[in-house]
């Protein structure tokens, strides 16, 4: 599902709000989230998951085209831990 279908799917179940509104929610949360992981913090959403910053350390890679040694410098990369309630219902034991 991507951003535009699940603007569409919300304001599908919420006739009573304009579609405009529902995209600025949804835009607001993605907003936050990206935010709050941009200051180094955790955002867990129960039930669904948690978002949160992993630091890799610098390293010596190699070029997949030459072999050559390439520095790699270190870096954060966003990292999503799934829920209960998600990995249960992914795995057919609805609760």
């Amino acid at each position: 599902m991507i951003r535009s279908e699940l603007i569409a799917k919300i304001s599908e179940e919420n006739p009573h709000l304009f579609q405009r509104d529902v995209e600025k929610i949804v835009n607001t949360i993605f907003e936050e989230i990206v935010s709050a992981l941009a200051r180094g913090d955790r955002v867990e959403l129960r039930g669904f998951g948690a978002f949160s910053v992993k630091r890799r350390d610098a390293r010596t890679g190699r070029n997949p085209r030459t072999g050559e040694a390439v520095d790699v410098d270190e870096k954060h990369v966003p990292f999503f831990k799934t829920g209960k309630l998600l990995r249960d219902r992914l795995n057919g034991e609805e609760s």
